[in-house]
């Protein structure tokens, strides 16, 4: 059955692209960005959207494909960029990604009450829903968005129909299958006539997808963490520009800054702390040696303190799957497992290989800083080099699958040096297009046998296991036959 439906969908996606070609591009090609057509060939999810969003009819698909081509070309998505951008309605923060609902669905914001009816900057405002949804659509390639309408503190010159119709029809027509529903806050009465055709716009299928909330059951789709204070949450996010807010991965310690915190004393009780734990494992004599280490007050030098991560590191094996970037080869591909909270949380691994000629600075983030302390995230990674990153929960702390690691690199001249000086200048110099970025999901693995998830506690025993192995073994046991 499996078989046939996947030789199915390989057959209507050949469908269409054929069709889009021959009936479409021949004629027209004029009317399409290039690219867009170049990516059609390419890309089998791109054309996989368009189909279900057309319940696999090709002959509907094809009319959207059409109607959705040539609404980029007109607005130059594929060129989009800040610039494009009056900054002024960048600083307003009318209009931005941030933090998650209940069901993992990146949350976009529309702040109603910053948008007055103008025709002179409605084309600005469209412009800068495209750019950010062609900023998501681009790096999560496929995973859908709730979108957070927030019309608290709006009055009759907020309601722009024809806006509205347009951010519908970006998920109707021009990125189907990236709605996961609309969050419609505190609505006024004014606007219930108004909201009635926006049903008529959105069709009885997608009419199911409008949430019309308050401040007493909005937290049924987002929790606390997330909403800001006048819709009863806790959430201390203040938006400002620059920088653009990217995905919430924030540095709030300092601008370019480790995640968490790195100094000597936190480093002093990690290594006290990972002593405490593998000191079970080996032998008196060893006890003695690593004893000595742990209680040193004598400062340490950087190749002394990687040494000893070093050795430690070499305890893991590492992960299994690769993500092959044009900088560093990272290991895991996608995500970072870690035991469940009935288990305990544990160190993940995540693993940089430089594949260039030159020294690549790196730097990680995390939408939880004050969750992580991730070491080290602030480097580099010499040419053909390899660097360990230990990401640990702090003590008490819940992992959850809706936070997310971001790993950025790029290339330094061979002569830029590589301290934390010269790495901080680098990070606010290097132009953003010269970036490598690729994002870490996190997995928790649920299991009633913590003993088989354990990297801390096995890792010195159990050094052919890596976090995936465990995962998939302890799937295996816990499936039936």
């Amino acid at each position: 059955m499996a078989e046939y439906q996947a030789q199915n969908k390989a057959k209507l996606i050949s469908d269409t692209r054929r069709r889009f070609e021959a009936e479409y591009v021949t004629e027209k090609s004029d009317k399409y960005d290039p690219r867009d057509v170049e990516r059609l060939q390419q890309d089998d999810n791109w054309v996989e959207s368009y189909l279900l969003w057309r319940h696999n009819v090709v002959d509907e698909t094809l009319k959207m494909l059409d109607e959705s081509f040539q609404w980029r070309k007109e607005m130059s998505v594929n060129d989009l960029t800040e610039a494009s951008i009056p900054r002024w309605l960048l600083e307003i923060g009318g209009i931005y990604l941030h933090g998650y609902d209940k069901e993992g669905n990146k949350l976009f914001w529309i702040r109603v009450k910053y948008h007055i009816k103008d025709h002179k900057t409605i084309l600005d405002k469209k412009k800068l829903i495209a750019f950010w949804l062609e900023r998501y659509a681009k790096r999560e390639n496929g995973k859908p968005v709730t979108v957070m309408f927030d019309l608290s503190e709006t009055g009759i010159n907020s309601i722009d129909m024809d806006f509205v119709r347009f951010i519908i029809n970006c998920f109707k027509v021009y990125y189907p299958k990236y709605l996961s529903k609309m969050v419609i806050f505190d609505m006024p009465w004014i606007m219930n006539a108004a909201f009635k055709i926006v049903k008529s716009w959105l069709g009885p299928e997608a009419v199911s997808l409008l949430k019309f909330t308050s401040k007493s059951d909005i937290q049924d789709y987002v929790s606390v963490e997330y909403l800001p204070p006048h819709m009863g949450g806790t959430d201390p996010f203040k938006y400002s520009y620059p920088p653009l807010v990217d995905d919430d991965f924030q540095t709030p310690l300092c601008e370019n800054g480790p995640i968490a915190s790195e100094d000597e004393a936190s480093s002093k009780e990690d290594i006290e702390s990972d002593g405490k734990e593998t000191l079970e494992t080996i032998s008196n004599e060893e006890q003695t040696a690593l004893l000595k280490k742990i209680n040193t007050t004598e400062p340490t030098s950087k190749a002394e303190e990687n040494e000893k991560v070093d050795s430690k590191m070499k305890a893991f094996k590492k992960p299994l799957s690769v993500f092959k970037g044009p900088l560093l080869h990272i290991s895991p591909a996608e995500e970072l497992y870690f035991g469940s909270a009935e288990s305990g949380e544990k160190k993940a691994l995540i693993v940089l290989t430089n594949v260039t000629k030159n020294i690549v600075a790196f730097k990680v983030r995390t939408t939880a800083p004050e969750k992580y302390r991730v070491k080290p995230s602030n480097s580099s990674c010499d040419p053909g080099a390899s660097i360990d990153i230990v990401v640990s929960p702090h003590g008490g702390l819940t992992v959850s699958a809706q936070d997310r690691f971001l790993i950025m690199a790029a290339e330094m001249e061979q002569s830029s040096g590589t301290g934390p000086a010269e790495l901080t200048q680098f990070w606010k110099e290097v132009p953003r297009n010269k970036v490598m970025e690729h994002r870490l999901r996190c997995h928790i693995v649920e299991s009633s046998k913590p003993t088989t998830l354990t990297l801390k506690d096995h890792a010195f025993n159990m050094s052919d296991k890596t976090s995936e192995d465990l995962y998939l073994q302890t799937q295996q046991k816990s499936s039936p036959l």
